[in-house]
């Protein structure tokens, strides 16, 4: 099932599935999979958020208020649906603020960019062979590994409440920021406890 998800710039993007969706995103993330529950992550938003979503769509003519709010979530995913068609296991599509139509690169740039990121990708993975990086003092990240290295670590419960995020969002996090910063999270559940997550003593 095509899986959508939001940071909190409002960069939308679609994956061909949850996993993918997990393990692509760095940043802390929402979501969704259906128009219901994007209505329920839309019911957590400031009004303000989802009029900036809606204006940074391509194609979309900006307003500046909605007369009813319920009836845009809809439209946001009837617009949506073009990411969904090109998300692939191999690729994703995603729609980025401010920009109103799509970019078609040449092959020769995008051999460029292949190669990039594979030389891209062939450092981080020799960092992380090495050790994890650093993360900012005070950053989300910071805050969650210090939580993990408890000895008993953190339940998902302290963390969403901690850190303000939903179950799902510290889930994705896990999967995928903290997998790419280099850590290998445990995650466990004792028996008849609670859902934790802890760092293995160094």
């Amino acid at each position: 099932m095509t899986t959508f998800t939001i940071d909190e710039q409002n960069q939308i993007v679609a994956f061909a599935t949850s996993e993918q969706a997990a393990a692509a995103r760095a940043t802390p993330f929402d979501t969704f999979a259906s128009p219901e529950e994007l209505a329920e992550l839309a019911t957590r938003w400031p009004a303000p958020r989802l009029l900036a979503i809606w204006n940074s769509l391509p194609g979309v003519s900006p307003v500046k208020r909605f007369k009813n709010p319920k009836a845009v979530i809809g439209c946001i995913w009837e617009r949506i649906q073009s990411l969904a068609e090109l998300a692939t296991p191999e690729a994703s599509q995603q729609a980025n603020a401010g920009k109103r139509s799509p970019r078609v690169a040449s092959p020769k740039a995008a051999a460029k960019r292949k190669t990039a990121s594979a030389k891209k990708a062939k450092r981080a993975k020799t960092r992380a062979a090495t050790s994890a990086a650093a993360p900012r003092p005070g950053s989300k990240t910071a805050q969650v590994i210090t939580m993990l290295r408890r000895k008993n670590g953190a339940t998902l419960a302290e963390i969403t409440e901690k850190m303000g995020w939903q179950r799902h969002t510290v889930r994705g996090f896990m999967a995928g920021a903290m997998k790419k910063a280099g850590y290998s999270v445990e995650s466990f559940k004792p028996d008849g406890g609670a859902r934790t997550y802890r760092l293995p003593s160094q």
